[in-house]
């Protein structure tokens, strides 16, 4: 983990941990959005002292030099399973933690899924955008913790065709189809950003400022 910013870990389910830190979270966002999303005033503050540089090489990347869906706490359960449980509403599972019942609603959408295989798990900041932006220069094992991070806004169950068609862009070229929840959206890439010590290219600052100056 390479933020040095205290957290405060704030048991609230069974099954995970909402981390508090870089602000409060704002209240605003949807139930279905990822916790631990500042509010935008606090998020314009994050991203006002986040670097600027132009996007880096994507050379040498592969999405499996950013080991994820680790083993989570808990028996059987990887990181991606325990998102879904978290995400969804009256989610049962089986012996292997992989839900077998439930209802998830998809932030970037208007979307509603009683079956996990039509959800994605995604980054919201995506592993390819990460990498041009700093941490190429991580460990394996920074790499690991970044791409399976519950403690930050940055991993979510969404509709898995609405995720694919974000790819790796950039909120300067890709926002969520649903526009109520681009504050939310911008508000959780800065503080992922921030707290991982990566980069913004210009384009992305101006967008996301323009975006959270609405709010």
């Amino acid at each position: 983990m390479r933020s040095t910013r205290p957290c405060l870990a704030l048991a609230v389910l069974p099954v995970l941990a909402t981390v508090a830190c870089a602000g409060q979270p704002d209240a605003s966002v949807s139930e279905s959005a990822p916790p631990g999303i500042p509010s935008p005033a606090r998020a314009t503050e994050l991203l006002e002292s986040t670097e600027v540089a132009p996007t880096g090489s994507m050379d040498g990347y592969d999405r499996d030099r950013f080991p994820h869906w680790s083993a989570a706490e808990g028996k059987n359960c990887n990181v991606r399973e325990r998102v879904l449980i978290r995400d969804g509403s009256d989610v049962s599972t089986g012996e292997d933690c992989y839900p077998t019942a439930g209802e998830w609603d998809s932030w970037y959408d208007d979307g509603t899924w009683t079956d996990p295989a039509d959800l994605d798990i995604d980054h919201v900041v995506p592993l390819a955008e990460a990498w041009r932006s700093g941490a190429s220069a991580w460990s394996t094992d920074e790499r690991e913790d970044f791409a399976n991070d519950l403690d930050r806004p940055q991993l979510v169950a969404v509709t898995d065709n609405v995720n694919q068609s974000k790819g790796d862009d950039p909120p300067h070229e890709w926002m969520p189809p649903d526009e109520s929840v681009h504050c939310g959206y911008a508000a959780a890439w800065v503080r992922v950003k921030h707290d991982w010590e990566l980069t913004v290219t210009s384009e992305e600052r101006a967008a996301l400022l323009d975006v959270l100056r609405d709010c």
